[in-house]
This record gives C-alpha cells, sequence and structure tokens, in this order.
C-alpha cells in the first residue's frame, strides 16, 4: 500500500484518521410486546443512547430487529458506547440480545 497518500485520499478510502469504527447489534422483542410498546421503546433507545452520544442507528425489523451505530461524523464508536447500547437494551422485555465487537465499517 502506498505509504504517502494526501489527505484527500485518506478521507476518501476513510483511513487513518478518517477510519470509522461501529458495531452490530441484535434484539428480539419478546412476544407480549405490543407494536405501540415497540415504536415507544425504540424511540426511547434513539433518545436516551443513540442521540446524546451523537451515534447513528441504521437497521430495523419487526419482532426481531437488527442494526449497526456508528457515529454521526467521521469518527469511532467506544467500547462506552457497546456497553451503553447493551445496557439499555437488557432492562427491557427483550431476548436475543447480540453486540458485535467494535469494527472498521468501511473495511471490516
Amino acid at each position: 500500500m502506498a505509504q504517502n497518500r494526501s489527505r484527500r485520499l485518506r478521507k476518501k478510502l476513510r483511513v487513518d484518521e478518517f477510519q470509522e469504527f461501529g458495531f452490530d447489534i441484535n434484539w428480539v422483542f419478546d412476544e407480549s410486546v405490543s407494536e405501540a410498546d415497540i415504536d415507544a421503546l425504540v424511540d426511547q433507545f434513539i433518545n436516551e443512547v443513540i442521540e446524546p452520544r451523537q451515534l447513528g442507528f441504521h437497521g430495523g425489523g419487526h419482532k426481531e430487529w437488527e442494526g449497526i451505530i456508528a457515529t454521526q461524523a467521521i469518527g469511532k464508536c467506544t467500547a462506552e458506547d457497546v456497553a451503553a447500547a447493551k445496557a439499555f437494551w437488557q432492562s427491557k422485555p427483550v431476548s436475543g440480545i447480540e453486540v458485535s465487537d467494535l469494527y472498521d465499517i468501511w473495511w471490516g
């Protein structure tokens, strides 16, 4: 690989200071959770975990949800972000919570 990449090329390739780390998350709502409760819980997740940490969540589902979490701007999620997302869902009526390790979302 080229060692002397310009800043513009490093940004375009999402490497070095422009590398982005994120993580995958999956969960399954219990059968007893209504449609309205699902909407409310996902909104609560976004309001209490995603937005305050300036993260973005791209995903979806019905009873079974999956998605990826990354920063809103170029940057790297932290172990604390992973822990916060996991802790939120551990206290809710869900099962099968899976959270991946941090990985390079462009080259992972």
